[in-house]
Formats: C-alpha cells, sequence, structure tokens
C-alpha cells in the first residue's frame, strides 16, 4: 500500500491519473472536536484490479500540499467517483473553495439504479462487487500516526471496489437512459450554497412546536450568535450550547448573568463571559424585533386544504410508479410533496424534471380527474379515463 507523503509524489500520481477516464476518491476525517472538518486522509483509485493504481494520501505530512489533486479535480476529462460525497465535497469546498467537476456520486446512481433509499457503501461492495468490508477501523482516530495497516487496508478498500461499483452503475444508467437523471440529483452536490453556513439561516435546522412569532425571533438570533461563535473559534456548536439549551434560552428570556445561573440546560462555561454576553444580547435583539420582521417556520401553507382521500390516492399512485420505475417512494416523493399536491400546490419537487415523468404528471392527471387507478395481478396502474 503506498503512502504518499509529498506534494511532488502527490503531483506524480496526479499527472498519471489524467490519463484515464475516472478516478475514485475518499476522504477520513476527524470532525468531532471542530466545526470544521479536519481532513487526515485522501484516497484515490485509477482504473485497475485489486490495489493497483490506488494510493493513500496524507495531508497531514508536513510540507505537503494538495493543490495537484485540486487540479486534477478541475480537469473536466476525469470523472470523479464518489459515494455519498456530501461531507467529502464539503471538506474540499471549505479548504480551496472548489468541486470537482465532473462528478459522479454511486449512491446517488445506486438510489435512481433502483438499490434503494441512501443505500451504504458496505452494501453496494457486497451486491455489486461480491466481497465484504472490514469494518472494524471505521470509528479509529484517523488523525494518529502512524496508522496501522489494517486502517490503510480499510481505507485503500473505500476506492478500489469502488471502480467496480461505478463501472456497473455507470453501464446500468446507459442502458436504462438515466443518466439525466443523475446529473439532475447531483445538482445540490454542485451546488457550492450547499456548502456555506450562514449563521442567520442556523435556527431552520432547530426543532420547535413553539410558532410564536417572538419566540422564534429569539431562537433565531441565539441560533445566529452560536454558529459566528462556533466559525469564528473552529469548535462545535454543540459546545457552545445544545439545541435544548437554546430552546430553554429562548423560553426563559434571561436579561442577566444571575438569569443565566438559573438554567438547567446550559453549559457552566457558557454562564459568563463572552458566551453569556453573546446570549444576553441575542435574547435582547430578539425580543426588541419589530412583529412584521419576526420569522416564521417554512411549512405547508396554513390556507392549504388538504383533502385526505386524494393524499391517499396519490400514495397508491407513488407505490405503484416506485414499483414500476425500481426507485425508492421517497427519493421521487415525500410524504410533504404528497400533500401540498393534494392541497392544490403545483411547485413542489415531485412536479419537476425526471420525478414529473415518473410520477409528477400522472399524479396531476390523478387530482384532475383525467385517470383512475386499477389493481393488475400484484401491480397499481393508472389508467386513462
Amino acid at each position: 500500500m503506498i503512502t504518499i507523503t509529498t506534494t511532488d509524489a502527490l503531483a506524480d500520481y496526479c499527472q498519471e491519473a489524467r490519463k484515464h477516464p475516472y478516478v475514485t476518491v475518499d476522504t477520513e476525517f476527524l470532525r468531532e472536536r471542530t466545526y470544521y472538518s479536519k481532513l487526515c486522509l485522501v484516497q484515490l483509485a485509477m482504473p485497475g484490479e485489486d490495489d493497483e493504481g490506488a494510493v493513500l494520501v496524507d495531508p497531514l505530512a508536513e510540507g505537503l500540499s494538495l493543490e495537484p489533486l485540486y487540479e486534477l479535480f478541475r480537469d473536466e476529462n476525469v470523472v470523479k467517483v464518489f459515494h455519498a460525497a456530501r461531507q467529502d465535497l464539503e471538506i474540499f469546498y471549505v479548504d480551496a473553495g472548489l468541486i470537482p467537476q465532473p462528478l459522479f456520486d454511486t449512491q446517488v446512481a445506486a438510489m435512481v439504479c433502483g438499490f434503494g433509499e441512501q443505500v451504504g457503501y458496505e452494501t453496494l461492495v457486497r451486491r455489486i462487487a461480491k466481497e465484504q468490508l472490514d469494518k472494524s477501523s471505521r470509528f479509529t482516530d484517523w488523525s494518529r500516526r502512524p496508522l496501522s495497516e489494517a486502517q490503510k487496508k480499510y481505507a485503500l478498500g473505500d476506492v478500489t471496489h469502488l471502480r467496480r461499483i461505478y463501472e456497473y452503475l455507470a453501464a446500468e444508467l446507459e442502458k436504462s437512459g438515466r443518466d439525466a437523471w443523475v446529473k439532475e440529483e447531483l445538482g445540490t452536490l454542485m451546488d457550492p450554497a450547499t456548502y456555506i453556513t450562514r449563521p442567520e439561516d442556523a435556527w431552520q435546522r432547530i426543532k420547535t412546536r413553539n410558532n410564536s412569532g417572538r419566540y422564534l425571533a429569539i431562537v433565531r438570533e441565539l441560533a445566529r450568535f452560536r454558529e459566528a461563535h462556533a466559525q469564528e473559534r473552529n469548535i462545535p456548536r454543540n459546545r457552545v450550547y445544545k439545541d435544548d439549551a437554546l430552546l430553554e434560552i429562548a423560553a426563559t428570556k434571561p436579561a442577566s448573568y444571575d438569569d443565566l445561573g438559573r438554567s438547567r440546560l446550559l453549559l457552566r462555561e457558557a454562564r459568563k463571559g463572552a458566551i453569556a454576553d453573546g446570549i444576553i444580547a441575542a435574547v435582547k435583539r430578539g425580543l426588541e424585533l419589530d412583529p412584521k420582521d419576526q420569522p416564521q417556520k417554512a411549512g405547508l401553507d396554513d390556507k392549504l386544504q388538504v383533502n385526505p382521500a386524494v393524499a391517499d390516492m396519490l400514495r397508491v399512485l407513488l407505490k405503484g410508479k416506485s414499483e414500476e420505475y425500481g426507485v425508492a417512494a421517497k427519493l421521487i416523493a415525500t410524504a410533504s410533496d404528497l400533500d401540498a399536491i393534494a392541497g392544490g400546490r403545483r411547485d413542489g419537487a415531485a412536479l419537476k424534471g425526471w420525478r414529473a415523468q415518473v410520477f409528477g404528471q400522472d399524479a396531476l392527471k390523478l387530482c384532475e380527474g383525467k385517470i383512475a387507478l386499477r389493481v393488475k395481478g400484484q401491480n397499481i396502474e393508472a389508467v386513462e379515463l
């Protein structure tokens, strides 16, 4: 197993990789103690058998620059193949401001090819490559050096098996004509906005049943402060305060250190100093916000009248389409998508792109009374009226 520890060796490898139609890529990283992922290892493989053409790149090696790798990522003649690429791409975008192009994500492709929703790498290795993964090194500390032989073997397997998986799925997509489906699904992964976390938007990830405008205004300000504080210091947001503490603070509205001292959930170090000052200021901003500027939770329009009978019919149609096309139902449309269509909304994801061809067009016809559903053997079919 070859481990690259110098920029020159990485440049030589990437120059050779650019002669091939694709390269498989994976990373190992840590994020438990930092806001941004700490890249600990990059695995690469060119087309070949076993460990042929596969290497480990040690980004922690003194003096090593990843710029030759980023030049490979910019080469549009070489497909960069990942599995479940989002976290890997975030690392490269934060570090170098780039997204590898062209991109192929085997998890996305596998869903389109009928392997189920968010299918794992281990499943694809077993079903396509007919191999078994040794998972014993999955949760080891990848920042420690030297890496063990078991760690290296595990890491390399993430790109060597990926070659066969990619070649199989690419051939399946070509046969089925679903290449465009995958490209459409990759749109989010290719969008730089996917990897930019804006403090002002952080509140939208927090789950709360209280939809009061004033309460949500405080939640938004507390989440904004926490995100900015964590980003500036590169620490996990939960090290500032956890979601349950944030919601407690939004409810109790502390105005002083003494108020914070009565919190049941706030970490001790957050009750004084910079974090405490930030909390008190955030609560004050939320309370003083003009009612017309208070946030609202996104969701179905309150005025939307969802016909439950129509929603049930759409679920039956979705199940039939899922079985017909061999694609997971949740990938085609979510429960909220169906409720929105049943309530008269016509702007959802299920009515656009490949989803419209597979399901959306018939869903609208069903709502308009232009088609009916019938049982034929074990299947559900749509019938024109």
